[in-house]
């Protein structure tokens, strides 16, 4: 007659609950390992993505000094300032003949140099030309939000101004369809002054931006 050791249900219980911990173990190590190559497949695919738009707005810079187009790009973002001295007379939103001379160079460097370069053909979702003024008021007797919104009326004139006309230019027509569905006009009227030394430069307060936003991003 055989009799069981005392400490043979603990055993079998020990003998259970290693192989479960193992497993668990396991499982642990297996998630932080998928988490850990997806987040670096992300992180990578970001820095990639970063360094290709870079190369467009560094491409785009040294075309438009190439046809000794004066612009301020950002080389990060690819954003692009344009003085309203460089567009506008004062206080009107009509194109100076300085102006339109300036937009007859720049809108076809700028848009067939968009349009040729493969990371922004693919990924180029919307172009934002965007109005904006300086803080200073108009004449007369206004509250400050008809101040505001008398510049808001403004801002978004000239940033329409340079739309109608840059899609007038002669670009590659052959992108035009495509270009159509991509402008956005906008005006920002005084919201986002240019500082300097604390203090607003109202010169460069007054400008229109064009702002490049790929898609599966928001502006």
């Amino acid at each position: 007659m055989r009799i069981r050791p005392k400490n043979d249900d603990n055993s079998e219980n020990n003998i259970f609950w290693v192989t479960m911990t193992d497993l668990m173990t396991a499982l642990v190590l297996v998630f932080i390992v998928l988490f850990f190559y997806t987040y670096m497949t992300s992180y990578y695919e970001k820095i990639q993505e970063k360094l290709e738009q870079k190369n467009a707005s560094q491409a785009l810079e040294e075309t438009l000094k190439e046809q000794n187009i004066d612009a301020n790009i950002d080389k990060a973002t690819g954003v692009v300032k344009i003085s309203d001295l460089e567009l506008f007379d004062v206080n009107s939103y009509e194109l100076s003949e300085k102006g339109k001379k300036y937009l007859d160079k720049f809108a076809p460097a700028y848009l067939n140099s968009l349009f040729s370069n493969n990371y922004m053909k693919d990924n180029l979702d919307k172009i934002i030309i965007q109005g904006h003024t300086d803080s200073q008021t108009f004449k007369g007797k206004f509250s400050d939000d008809e101040q505001y919104m008398k510049n808001m009326d403004l801002s978004l004139k000239r940033a329409y101004a340079v739309a109608n006309y840059m899609t007038n230019t002669p670009y590659n027509k052959s992108h035009g369809n495509r270009l159509r569905k991509m402008i956005i006009v906008e005006g920002a009227s005084f919201s986002n002054p240019i500082l300097v030394n604390g203090k607003e430069d109202f010169s460069k307060s007054r400008r229109v931006e064009l702002k490049l936003v790929m898609k599966g991003k928001s502006k």
